[in-house]
């Protein structure tokens, strides 16, 4: 049995990701309301993994989520890529013409802003999660309110499905991090199959500091699929980089990590795994 902390409620994406990738596992799913309380719970029990959305490929990264991985001192150890596809629905006895509210996640909101503008009598709100919100409506029994979620959370809860598919762009998937706690992290990973790794750093605010780390990273042929910055808190025009490398030989990476290492301030493993190679 593997324990995974996951953020949101039941038909979530994070649990479809979860399930798909511990598919030959028997998965025990612990559901949070915040992304700190999924944290929260590996640090409190070294047997808990979880699984974590790190960017959309239409919303972009989820910065706080950067921030939470590295203060945590927990490793990657493995991702998930999904492909997201909302619906919008309502209580069996509603329809287009008794609801006037449409609840979800800000990020799938903003996912579904051209399909919400041709239906300007639905009024946005945001919620905590997007199954949570059908979860909500279908139990309190909400009369005139929609949510969107994926279709099969729908469906767990009874809703009627009004339209699916109402994404605005088709090709929409998320990515996702499996995380453990560093003491586990040998158990669940295979450095055989390692071909990727994330990273975290800071530099001298000096001229040309990046492109030397980013220089070398090419001499070394290691290719840079991922950089985001952020902001360090305190220190004005100062960044932490986050950045996602692949690699074909794992030796040459591991020479790159230590050339670099002397031209940075601070630097972080967050964890070396296989490349999710799910087609898009």
């Amino acid at each position: 049995m593997v324990k995974i902390a996951i953020q949101g409620f039941e038909g979530c994406f994070h649990e479809m990701a979860a399930k798909q990738y511990f598919r030959n596992n028997e998965v025990k799913l612990i559901y949070c309301d915040t992304f700190e309380q999924v944290f929260h719970n590996i640090e409190k029990d070294d047997g808990t993994m979880a699984l974590v959305a790190i960017e959309n490929t239409i919303a972009g990264s989820l910065l706080h989520n950067y921030e939470l991985l590295c203060n945590s001192g927990a490793t990657v150890v493995g991702e998930k890529k999904i492909h997201i596809s909302h619906s919008i629905c309502c209580l069996p006895e509603d329809s287009w013409e008794t609801i006037h509210e449409v609840h979800s996640h800000p990020v799938a909101l903003m996912q579904c802003r051209k399909y919400l503008e041709s239906h300007k009598q639905l009024r946005a709100v945001e919620a905590a999660d997007t199954a949570g919100a059908a979860k909500h409506i279908a139990i309190n029994k909400l009369k005139g309110q929609a949510a969107i979620c994926n279709a099969d959370a729908a469906r767990r809860f009874g809703m009627k499905i009004l339209e699916e598919h109402i994404e605005d762009n088709k090709h929409n998937y998320t990515r996702f991090l499996v995380i453990s706690p560093k003491e586990k992290a040998n158990l669940v990973s295979n450095q055989e199959e390692t071909n990727k790794a994330s990273l975290a750093f800071t530099l001298s605010h000096e001229r040309g500091s990046l492109s030397k780390v980013l220089s070398i990273f090419s001499f070394y042929g290691i290719n840079l699929t991922k950089i985001q910055s952020l902001p360090i808190i305190g220190h004005e025009w100062e960044y932490m980089f986050y950045i996602d490398l692949t690699f074909d030989d794992y030796k040459l990476y591991r020479q790159s990590i230590d050339a670099v290492k002397p031209l940075t301030r601070e630097f972080m493993n967050l964890g070396e795994y296989k490349d999710d190679t799910t087609e898009q």
